[in-house]
């Protein structure tokens, strides 16, 4: 829904909320009108049922409000004398309709000095996890997001298994588009295995569910964007059931924010100018230089003089990490990643015979490499050049940049897109130039021959950033913790240091402080 629709729909509640309330309010000692005032009216029902008034602001945030609503519609009979186990049922299952019965047709007093306590260990724990809940989601929508490294496409700056915590605030906060969903998970509940929100993911489905979707908004940040920033963000071209699997049963639209989330590296903001030569990123004609933690890895041939490779040699040895095996029948090895580092060391292995880069040659097309056009002769190592979309800039569009920016227009932007012989059409009009109207990123990973990128997918629009990966606070390589990497910074220059001990040390004070406090109040 708009805005708009969305502002009717919520007069439309507060409507249905006034004439279910009203007779309530007036047993309460308030004026029927004030269950009609929208925002005004849930303050004061905060009052009647004995509740802080922040509590309203919970009721207005997307997701914590479906924790929330049902915890308001049990308080208001409550607080009308409505205990019973059979009452708290009939407040959740009628969507809080049971207000109506209490309002109209039930003989049912205000009773201002209730208890809040919960009467019961079992409704006191009840209560706890609830807000507990409500708490934890607030901090992971708005704050902070755990998030785990799953592929290696940024290895030796994020390894696979190590446990982030993703500031959503640095680059502003995004509002949660999806309105009805389950708390604290992404697309799926864990265990069931099943989708865990509400919407139609059928292309250009009509249905209702599809209408409770919020338009896009983001809190302000306090940074932008800035080259070789590691990003979370939403796959822009993701219609995969499971990320996992690449050849599912059929297309799956998702809203934004329900996207598959990944984590790469911006090589490209808004306004630049980017092309790949060789492997190597360029921006505005200058090689991009990245931060010193960052280590490029590329595939290379490996022919051996006699025996096999040692997976577990070569990673202790040579911090190869990645897959490697024998493609032919001369026994030459093909090694997906393999970094400057370790190449300089590996060349001296004494079973080493040679090792060949395995990059493309300029000019060889790549079906799948974005554009997907076939007048465009570019693959991982061979890119560009390619202008990345600035908010507000306008470009010309004619026949032969159409296919980089048709999925920006459209998909991206929302318009509609039309050629009619040498003739471009958007939203009905002839036009040979566009503006665009948010900023986008170019997305890679320091994997370069392992990482399924912007290359594959192109530009990122901003309402698809999730966020900046800021501290590890866990490593794990499958098998043994990886110590030195826990509590670590993601950024910064120099080797990460672990600040492990020191935390540790704090946390023993703080307890041994608590302690002493307890025993001088209790002798006191």
């Amino acid at each position: 829904m708009t805005w708009t629709q969305w502002f009717i729909f919520i007069l439309i509640i507060q409507v249905i909320h006034g004439l279910g309330t009203w007779k309530l309010y007036i047993k309460a000692g308030r004026q029927a009108w004030e269950a009609f005032v929208p925002v005004y009216n849930a303050v004061i029902l905060m009052k009647i049922i004995n509740r802080p008034w922040w509590w309203v602001i919970l009721l207005f945030l997307p997701i914590v409000n479906l924790i929330m609503f049902p915890v308001v519609w049990v308080e208001t009979a409550r607080s009308f004398g409505k205990n019973k186990t059979l009452d708290t049922l009939l407040a959740v299952v009628s969507l809080g309709f049971y207000n109506f019965y209490l309002n109209y047709v039930a003989d049912v007093s205000y009773i201002s000095d209730r208890s809040i306590h919960p009467k019961s260990s079992s409704g006191e724990w009840t209560s706890s996890i609830l807000f507990a809940i409500v708490a934890a989601t607030i901090v992971h929508t708005y704050f902070i997001q755990p998030f785990t490294i799953p592929s290696s496409s940024l290895e030796k700056s994020l390894l696979v298994g190590d446990f982030l915590f993703v500031s959503k605030f640095h680059y502003g906060a995004r509002v949660p588009m999806t309105t009805v969903g389950a708390p604290m998970v992404h697309d799926t509940i864990p265990v069931l295995k099943s989708k865990s929100y509400l919407f139609d993911d059928h292309k250009g489905s009509s249905s209702w569910k599809n209408k409770l979707q919020l338009p896009y908004l983001r809190l302000p940040g306090f940074e932008d964007i800035e080259r070789n920033d590691i990003v979370v963000f939403n796959q822009p071209a993701d219609t995969l059931l499971d990320m996992n699997d690449f050849h599912p049963d059929r297309n799956y639209y998702k809203p934004i924010d329900k996207k598959t989330n990944l984590v790469k590296r911006c090589v490209g903001i808004a306004g630049d100018t980017l092309e790949v030569r060789d492997g190597f990123v360029y921006i505005n004609g200058q090689k991009n230089e990245l931060p010193d933690r960052a280590h490029l890895q590329f595939s290379y041939y490996v022919q051996p003089k006699t025996h096999q490779f040692n997976p577990k040699f070569l990673k202790e040895r040579y911090d190869i990490t990645d897959g490697f095996g024998i493609i032919n029948a001369q026994n030459t090895y093909y090694f997906s990643a393999i970094s400057d580092e370790a190449l300089a060391k590996f060349k001296d292995h004494p079973n080493v015979v040679s090792i060949t880069p395995n990059i493309k040659e300029k000019g060889t097309r790549d079906p799948n490499i974005f554009p997907h056009d076939p007048n465009y002769n570019w693959n991982v190592d061979q890119f560009g050049p390619l202008y990345i979309p600035e908010k507000g800039k306008t470009i010309d569009i004619n026949l032969e940049n159409l296919p980089l920016y048709k999925r920006v227009i459209t998909e991206y932007e929302g318009n509609s897109l039309q050629v009619q012989g040498n003739q471009i059409l958007i939203n009905g009009e002839v036009t040979d130039n566009y503006t665009f109207k948010q900023n986008y990123y170019w997305m890679m990973g320091d994997n370069r021959h392992n990482s399924i990128d912007a290359r594959a997918w192109g530009f990122v629009p901003f309402n698809h950033v999730v966020g900046k990966p800021v501290f590890i606070w866990m490593s794990w390589d499958g098998k043994s913790p990886r110590w030195e990497r826990f509590f670590t910074t993601v950024s910064g220059k120099g080797k990460a240091t672990s600040y492990l001990i020191p935390f540790l040390i704090l946390l023993a004070g703080w307890i041994g402080f608590s302690k002493w406090r307890k025993r001088k109040k209790a002798n006191s």
